[in-house]
């Protein structure tokens, strides 16, 4: 029999290993460390800073998605963790970066903004609320809630299993994080209403990141960190996941 398909709509810390980014069918990837301690297989729908908005757009744009929703078994929502990051250049204008011409201009305004982004984001952080970033944890949540929405309107009755802000000691971002709490209760504030399960990624990674044991850009992960989260995953899905050859009553 065929076992459970679970939907995983990810930031890059679902796909990058402690050196750089890998395949999504690599098996050290917490997606499917979690799928194959269950017995299923990970669809995993990710990219580099996804914030939750991205996951939304990938749910209700990408035609890849659509065609695996009347197989899944359980939602994971790996995002909302990139949202809380210091974001001096407003994210609207940052995404554009890489559309700018000539390209001359786009790598000059590319350069600039990832020298000076380390310092905005340390000058910024002071701020009351610790200054802007990748996007506000009403507008996380309210997209959150769209996916679940959307994905159990589908398959009624799945688990949900959504993450608390991850923790960095990135350089990128001059080691500021002041962000990271109001996502954190924002997440938990939602995540209680809406009756999804929570994994601690600060419990699970946070001292193998501030180590320095995970990947050297300070942000993503090792394997043993993989390894703890794609375990954590599966252990808070067992007994709750069904078979693909059973339909949903």
């Amino acid at each position: 029999m065929a076992g459970p398909v679970l939907l995983v709509l990810a930031d890059s810390l679902a796909f990058h290993g402690p050196v750089r980014a890998e395949p999504a069918d690599e098996p050290r990837l917490w997606p499917n460390v979690a799928a194959a301690a269950l017995g299923g297989r990970a669809e995993l729908v990710a990219g580099i800073g996804w914030t939750a908005r991205h996951a939304w757009h990938a749910l209700t744009h990408d035609p890849r998605v659509w065609s695996v929703l009347s197989q899944v078994d359980a939602l994971v929502l790996g995002v909302g963790g990139m949202d809380s990051l210091p974001s001096p250049l407003p994210t609207a204008l940052r995404e554009l970066i890489p559309v700018l011409r000539p390209e001359p201009l786009r790598r000059a305004v590319r350069s600039g903004y990832q020298r000076t982004q380390p310092a905005l984001s340390r000058a910024l952080g002071v701020l009351p609320g610790g200054g802007p970033v990748a996007l506000p944890p009403r507008l996380t949540v309210g997209y959150l809630e769209r996916c679940r929405r959307a994905v159990t309107m589908i398959r009624p009755g799945i688990p949900v299993v959504a993450m608390l802000p991850s923790v960095h000691r990135a350089p990128a971002y001059g080691g500021m994080h002041p962000g990271r709490r109001a996502a954190e209760r924002a997440t938990r504030g939602w995540a209680a209403a809406a009756q999804v399960a929570l994994l601690d990624l600060p419990a699970l990674v946070g001292e193998h990141v501030h180590s320095g044991r995970g990947n050297p850009d300070g942000l993503h992960w090792g394997w043993e960190a993989h390894a703890r989260v794609g375990a954590a995953l599966a252990a808070r899905l067992a007994g709750r996941v069904r078979d693909r050859s059973t339909p949903l009553s």
